[in-house]
């Protein structure tokens, strides 16, 4: 016994008993194909075939590596005669064979001894469908006590059909547990010649072994585990005249010798109706004579069965018969036998039931026994008792009630919701969203009947007690609804017939009709008598989703609603089917199942899983299929088929994780196309929904084909083609298999090819049809999908091996299933999956696309937008990289500039800067598109980011150049500038040093040094003037409008005589005072044109007319203008070079050309006030920055201000001359003074790209993309409550996010600057002091090894400082410093003097001097915005929504995630003066239309694009978000808006009551959520 398990690698008494989880699994074995495998994987191998339904379990054969055992054979090469038969086979009795099989009995009974409960079942589950006989009785192979295992039975289910007294056939369908049947049992006493089980098999089904006996293949002498085993099997009549027995028969079969098992031998003979007995011959002496005359005694009909006897039938009295076997035809027994049996249970009203095993004592019952099933079947039957006496066609109506009338209500204004009507569109949706919002509170205000609290209770019980549970109520569920399912499946049956003869008959009259109504009745009926474990599940589902609209916890509800979606995930865990649409009111609650996929991910992690989705026509075998894949409990009875669709999981062992890198696979199984046909509906619509809606999520689509029905094929087929033709347009791509079922013979070579060719041209067809009804240009299948009709095409044979009831599975379905089963997992190597999260996404997306109606032009693919996304942020990431590693490039390539060190800057000496971040970036986007977890999304994008990263780099590296080389053109340009400061510096170095001299005498009077200085230095300053004219303060505006004057002499000085009263040009509602029509023939029509929205109409027409495009078409040119001329201000490089008016008159010369080349494209000339007012509006916008920088100009360049800042340093130096410093020291002094402001300088802008990458990564608006700085925008924007500022951000966004920007900078200095900015000055003063003193002390060590002399010492500090501060030797040209010699002196006091610096530059560093020291393009807030604005700007025609793609002049069409009400944007209702509510994407949805471009033609909404221009060029779906932020607005700022336009919100244009509902925290919440 222990070796028999030893070698089976089972423990017995293990508690770690056999799992289902363990054998569902998909794994390496349960993909081999295996008739013989080695004896250790015997228990695998035969689980995994009984789990296909393949009989063949049984006759495994075991391998073996040395031939010897399978074969006796003796060498003798001394044998004398070898030609003597008999001396050489007489040989052969002396071997012994040195390896004895393992029974396959034993193999089975091994499994089923260390199985759990859940094991077991499944296993006599399978074993029952193999039409294999069941254990009844099994004792203990260690303690021999009796085991009677009920709880394997409760899910077998038997269906036999007989004839009644009119001779009509009907079917009956019984749980075996449950069925009324006679029995028959059969024992043996003694050994016998003669197989009873084989004898019982003939009986049954001759072509088949349903007991096991000892001729099958496989057979061995030892048994070890079967020997008191009773089996049982039934006989189910198939209501033909050639079936054996004309009901229902069990047959019991005693393993070994009856004598030795009194017990099974008592309890059989007990409920039997016939006994049969084999046994050699009678004799008084055996030892079991008493138990056979006990037998004979007993009223009960008796057969006896002698091997040694040869006489036929005899009756020795009534009721006892007596058969001889010897020598006789096994056909002419087996037939005797029959008839005898036959006889003997017409005159017996003796009936058994499977349950009445239970009542005998000294056996155990695995029910009663097990602690944790009998609690699961107690708390089953408790809520099974609150059924009694319920009429089953009304029990969901009062006992699930969230369900019923409510949610189909509920589903129908959903539909409606998607499909709006009518002219009030925002009006209507409103509506409906309220109506469907009240809807939702009277689900939540039902009451939970007892029978769902009973339910939560039991799903709440410890983990192996709650699927006990489960499994009961199933259980108790379809013995509760079975019987009358079956009447009503009759009922239907005959009133189906009675149509079709009426139809063939062409009959069209009132009982046509009268039979019309009653099956669609009957079908209700069997709608409303369907009652299981998926509708409790749907109930808790709706609670849930009443409950999460309404934000509040149900009454009665036990737990809080929260924890229910956990609930049904841990049920996924444990193997049951999830309904994911439901079947009655077709439709998927979205909110219920996104939320099942989050408990499922928060109890597994966010794992891949690879979709498996099945079509076909109902009752074509799909169901069927997959629980033979996968072992799977779809449902698959006649009377159970799928409606709708359900999910499952197939766990992926951890060895085939790493092979096909997903984690699970998920099943969903659908519903039947033209399963509503019964009805007399129509399917065609309901069909196309549910194949796009499987399709669209499965990875791989199985098609499903019953039959050879070509009708049938070609209607199929165009359903599944169009589907696929749906997801080629919307991007997404997943494959398909075709699965042919119940072909007569898949064997022929020939006939197989030309079935492939068939369908080929079949589908090529169907894509031809399907092409035009999808608009879609495609020629052939191959064209919507990649497909391989030789691998992706697969023949099944039938199912059953011969004729049901009593047929087995074909053995070669389940090699079909297998072959099918490894394409399925080469396809899942080849895919990526989608990760749980993602599928939550996919689904909602697919289904409120589907809603939608228009599904490619609906749909919106979370998943590519989720992941482009992602992508735009790390793009973001890069493009910062690379401008941040320029900007340090850059500034250290300046300072070179500035102090000479290089002449000239080339591409490639930018390049080879960048080489380093460049290459980190590849690294970067390499790793990121092909390990992240959306690659197979991401990959149709990387080489267009590739080519756009390229691009972007050698953008940045020319615009580098040419500011780099402007740079180089301005420094000789200011050398003359740089000369006079260094001239007027060093003239008074020379003469106060003259003075100190001649005051070294007084050197200790410090009162006379001082007053001689003073004087000195007042008579020196007052020469300067007369040298070199003072810079001026400017005024932009004054040399504005003095060069203007010439120019526009037509333009009433009164117009911009003063700055305040110009029109500012960005801002003005209309430009309509700005423009000249071109003298035409098309003037009076264009003038009418343009004038049209000033009159009123009689009538109000059907759709929206918005303000003229001619207005946003010079908008977007004024500030396109705007954007240039801000990079022209900013090449002058006014800091440096200083303000000159000629700079005015480069700006006005590019705005003039500008317009000029504007007007040759157009219908209208501008007059001059619009290039007056243009360019005063941007000389104003500009005119802080270029004061600003003139300022910096003038305090680094007036001979007055820049001497005046220095009386301190140079008075510190006269005093050391006149104490007699030496010459190394006060040139180390001198050093330090003129190093003040170039690290000042270099500390500033060190200092702000510091900052700059620290808000990149820490400030919340600014670490984001741009979609996550607009969000905090239109915070701010709610925040503010600012109607003036929400339009500039809609007109000008541009500008309002530079705005916001600088905003956010100078907030974030502000609030962190002791925490964060003055700290990182500090530490970059250090840095570069380290560096300063490096420098100085490097020189010291180059002069001595060179031996050279100050000049050398002051060429090696400056070159080594030059990448770092603007600092050469030019710089201290005019300053003596020939006698210098002590290098060592000279290096200690810079190292003493330079701490002071430090500490007087860091004790100035503040808030305000930050920004005012720097130049523009070095702060932060430029860098920021150089960063963050080089994107798209384009606005959607209608609502002024902005692209948000991050790149500038991307490729494909703009979008936004959410758009906004039109009305803002200026769209009014045609012939009224009422402003529109409508928001793209409802109105997309409707059939309504809108006046594009000034045009009196209309356009539909739903066909925008047809429109031409700006609309063709964007992507908008339909959306019902209820993004409540513009609602907010429009309601909070209505008479701003209406004042705005001169217009309201009136009439077809009246704000919707719900839009007032949201507040001012909402709208900010919002945000949030959606964005």
């Amino acid at each position: 016994m222990n070796n028999l398990f030893c070698r089976l690698q089972l423990e017995v008494r293990d508690h770690n008993k056999l799992s289902t989880a363990e054998v569902h699994q998909l794994s390496k074995h349960s993909l081999q194909s295996r008739e013989s495998c080695a004896e250790e994987e015997l228990i695998q191998t035969f689980i995994q075939k009984l789990l296909m339904l393949d009989y063949r379990a049984r006759y495994i054969e075991t391998n073996q590596t040395n031939e010897e055992d399978h074969t006796q054979s003796r060498d003798n090469d001394s044998c004398q005669d070898d030609g003597d038969i008999f001396t050489a086979m007489s040989l052969s009795n002396k071997g012994t064979s040195q390896f004895e099989r393992i029974h396959p009995m034993d193999i089975q009974m091994a499994v089923f001894h260390c199985a759990d409960g859940f094991l077991k079942q499944l296993m006599v589950t399978k074993l029952s469908q193999c039409q294999y006989a069941l254990p009844l009785l099994v004792p203990d192979p260690f303690t021999q006590q009796i085991e009677f295992p009920l709880w394997t039975f409760r899910q077998i289910s038997k269906s036999w059909k007989k004839r009644n007294t009119n001779n009509e056939i009907f079917s009956q369908t019984h749980p075996v547990y449950k069925a009324q049947t006679p029995m028959v049992s059969f024992f043996r006493f003694d050994s016998v010649s003669l197989s009873k089980s084989e004898l019982m098999n003939s009986l049954i089904n001759d072509k088949h072994n349903t007991f096991f006996h000892r001729n099958c293949p496989g057979s061995s002498r030892t048994r070890v585990l079967m020997d008191g085993v009773v089996e049982i099997a039934w006989f189910c009549p198939s209501g033909k005249n050639t079936d054996k027995f004309t009901d229902c028969v069990a047959f019991c079969n005693l393993h070994g010798d009856a004598g030795d098992h009194e017990k099974q031998l008592q309890i059989l003979t007990e409920l039997a109706s016939v006994n049969v007995v084999l046994l050699p011959q009678l004799d008084k002496n055996d030892r079991s004579a008493g138990m056979i005359q006990n037998l004979y005694k007993d009223s009960k009909p008796l057969i006896c069965l002698f091997t040694e006897d040869e006489s036929a039938v005899t009756k020795p009295k009534k009721g006892k018969f007596k058969i001889g076997l010897k020598d006789r035809n096994r056909a002419d027994v087996s037939e005797e036998l029959r008839r005898v049996i036959n006889e003997c249970l017409s005159e017996s009203s003796s009936t058994f039931r499977l349950e009445e095993v239970s009542k005998h004592s000294d056996i155990r019952v695995d029910e009663e026994d097990d602690e944790d099933c009998r609690r699961g079947r107690e708390a089953a039957q408790q809520m099974m008792s609150l059924l009694e006496k319920k009429d089953l066609t009304k029990i969901k109506d009062s006992f699930l009630p969230h369900q019923g009338k409510l949610w189909r209500q509920w589903c129908q204004k959903n539909k409606e919701l998607h499909r709006p009507q009518g002219d009030e569109l925002e009006q209507e949706i409103s509506r409906k969203q309220t109506e469907m919002k009240k809807i939702r509170e009277q689900q939540h205000a039902s009451n939970i009947h007892n029978f769902i609290k009973l339910f939560i209770k039991g799903i709440h019980l410890k983990a192996e007690i709650q699927v006990y549970f489960l499994k009961w109520l199933g259980i108790f569920l379809d013995e509760y609804t079975s019987n009358d399912i079956s009447v009503l499946h009759n009922k239907y049956d005959e009133k189906w017939s009675a149509l079709v003869k009426l139809k063939e008959k062409h009959v069209k009259s009132q009982k046509l009709t009268a039979e019309q109504t009653d099956l669609e009745r009957i079908s209700e009926d069997l709608q409303a008598a369907a009652f299981g474990l998926e509708h409790i599940m749907r109930e808790i589902g709706q609670i849930y989703e009443s409950c999460s609209s309404v934000k509040k916890n149900k009454k009665g509800l036990q737990f809080h609603f929260s924890s229910l979606p956990s609930l049904a995930a841990e049920m996924m865990i444990s193997g049951f089917p999830l309904e994911l649409m439901d079947g009655d009111a077709a439709h998927v609650p979205v909110i219920w199942i996104s939320a099942v996929l989050d408990a499922l991910i928060q109890k597994l992690g966010n794992q891949r899983v690879f979709v498996l989705s099945v079509l076909g026509i109902q009752s074509s075998g799909k169901s069927t299929m997959l629980n033979a894949m996968f072992g799977l409990q779809f449902a698959v009875s006649a009377g159970r088929c799928t409606r709708g669709a359900f999910m499952q999981l197939v766990r992926v062992s951890d060895e085939m994780k790493t092979q096909m890198n997903i984690d699970y696979i998920l099943v969903v199984d659908t519903e039947g196309l033209r399963a509503l046909e019964l009805t007399g509906r129509s399917t065609r619509h309901h069909d196309n929904e549910l194949a796009t809606f499987v399709v669209g999520l499965g990875n791989l689509t199985l098609i499903n084909i019953f039959g050879e029905n070509p009708s049938e094929m070609q209607e199929i087929l165009q359903i599944v083609v169009q589907a696929f033709m749906r997801m080629k347009k919307v991007r997404l791509n997943p494959s398909c298999v075709f699965v042919h079922q119940n072909v007569s013979d898949v064997s022929a070579g020939q006939k197989i090819m030309e079935g492939r060719r068939r369908l080929l041209e079949k589908l090529d067809e169907m894509t031809k049809l399907a092409a035009e009804e999808e608009v879609c240009d495609a020629e052939c299948f191959s064209d919507v999908i990649r497909f391989d009709v030789q691998n992706d095409v697969k023949y099944f044979v039938q199912l059953w091996e011969g004729n049901p009831p009593m047929a087995p599975p074909n053995p070669n379905y389940c090699e079909n299933i297998q072959e099918l089963k490894k394409t399925i997992v080469s396809h899942a190597s080849k895919s990526h999956g989608m990760m749980l999260i993602d599928l939550k996404d996919r689904i909602r997306n697919l289904w409120e696309a589907l809603l939608n109606e228009r599904f490619v032009f609906s749909f919106r693919n979370a998943l590519e937008i989720s992941a482009y996304r992602k992508l735009e942020t790390e793009y973001s990431k890069w493009s910062w990289s690379l401008r941040s590693a320029m900007i340090e490039t850059e500034n250290k390539l300046h300072n070179k500039i500035e102090n000479e060190a290089i002449h000239e800057v080339e591409e490639t000496d930018l390049q080879r800067e960048l080489k380093k971040t460049s290459e980190e970036v590849k690294k970067s986007m390499s790793e990121f598109f092909e390990k992240d977890t959306d690659a197979d999304i991401l990959i149709q994008w990387k080489n267009s980011f590739e080519i756009k990263t390229k691009e972007l780099q050698e953008k940045i590296v020319r615009d580098t150049r040419k500011r780099l080389n402007g740079i180089l053109n301005q420094r000789d340009l200011k050398k003359t500038i740089d000369a006079k400061r260094t001239q007027h510096e060093n003239t008074l170095y020379e003469k106060s040093k003259e003075l100190a001299l001649k005051l070294k005498n007084k050197a200790n009077d410090e009162e006379t040094l001082k007053k001689e200085f003073d004087l000195f230095w007042d008579q020196s300053v007052n020469k300067i003037p007369r040298d070199t004219h003072a810079i001026r303060d400017i005024d932009i505006l004054r040399d504005v409008k003095f060069l203007l004057g010439d120019i526009c002499e037509s333009v009433p000085v009164d117009h911009w005589k003063d700055g305040s009263e110009y029109n500012d040009i960005f801002t003005v509602e209309s430009y309509s005072e700005y423009v000249v029509f071109n003298n035409s023939k098309n003037t009076v029509e264009r003038i009418m044109t343009s004038m049209w929205r000033n009159v009123e109409k009689i009538a109000e027409k059907l759709g929206f007319a918005r303000p003229q495009d001619d207005e946003a078409q010079i908008r977007s040119f004024v500030l396109n203008v705007a954007q240039e001329t801000e990079k022209i201000i900013q090449s002058f490089n006014i800091s440096k070079m200083g303000y000159n008016n000629s700079s005015i008159q480069q700006l006005i010369y590019y705005i003039k050309k500008r317009i000029t080349k504007q007007e040759k494209t157009l219908t209208y000339k501008f007059n001059n006030e619009f290039f007056v007012d243009l360019i005063i509006s941007i000389c104003m916008r500009a005119n802080k920055m270029i004061t600003d920088q003139h300022r910096m100009f003038r305090d680094a360049n007036d001979p007055e201000i820049y001497v005046d800042k220095k009386r301190e340093e140079y008075y510190s130096i006269f005093q050391k001359y006149c104490h007699g410093s030496t010459s190394a020291a006060i040139f180390g002094e001198i050093i330090c003074q003129k190093l003040k402001e170039p690290i000042e300088q270099s500390l500033y802008k060190k200092t702000a790209r510091d900052l700059t990458d620290e808000m990149r990564s820490n400030c919340e608006s600014l670490n984001g993309n741009r979609s996550n700085l607009e969000k905090h925008i239109l915070k701010t924007l709610a925040e503010k409550d600012d109607f003036d500022k929400y339009m500039n951000y809609i007109k000008t966004p541009r500008d309002h996010f530079k705005s916001f920007i600088r905003d956010e900078v100078s907030q974030y200095i502000t609030d962190k600057f002791s925490v964060t900015v003055l700290p990182k000055m500090k530490e970059n003063i250090k840095l570069l002091q380290k560096k300063i003193m490096k420098a100085a002390h490097e020189s010291s060590e180059h002069v001595q090894e060179y031996r050279g002399d100050v000049g050398l010492w002051l060429k090696s500090f400056t070159q080594q400082l030059s990448d770092e501060l603007i600092f050469s030797e030019k710089d201290l040209s005019g300053v003596k410093h020939d006698d210098v010699d002590d290098f060592k002196l000279l290096e200690d006091v810079i190292r003493q003097e330079l701490p002071a610096i430090m500490t007087d530059i860091c004790s100035r560093f503040n808030t305000k001097t930050f920004p005012v020291k720097l130049d523009y393009k070095f702060r932060p807030d430029e860098l920021l915005i150089g960063h963050l604005c080089q994107c798209c700007w384009v606005q959607c025609p209608f609502c002024k929504a902005i692209c948000t793609n991050t790149i500038e002049n991307h490729d494909g069409d703009h979008s936004v995630p959410f758009h906004r009400i039109i009305g803002p944007n200026g769209w009014f209702y045609k012939g009224t003066t009422h402003l529109a509510t409508e928001i793209c994407t409802s109105a997309v949805a409707s059939n309504r239309s809108f006046y594009p471009n000034d045009s009196e033609d209309t356009f539909l909404w739903k066909d925008y694009r047809k429109a031409g221009g700006v609309y063709a060029n964007w992507s908008i779906t339909p959306d019902l978000s209820e993004l409540p932020y513009w609602k907010w607005f429009v309601w909070r700022f209505q008479k701003d808006l209406e004042k705005h336009y001169s217009k309201t919100f009136e009439g077809s244009g009246k704000i919707p009551d719900e839009w007032r509902k949201y507040s001012k925290q909402d709208a900010i919440k919002s945000l949030d959520q959606y964005i």
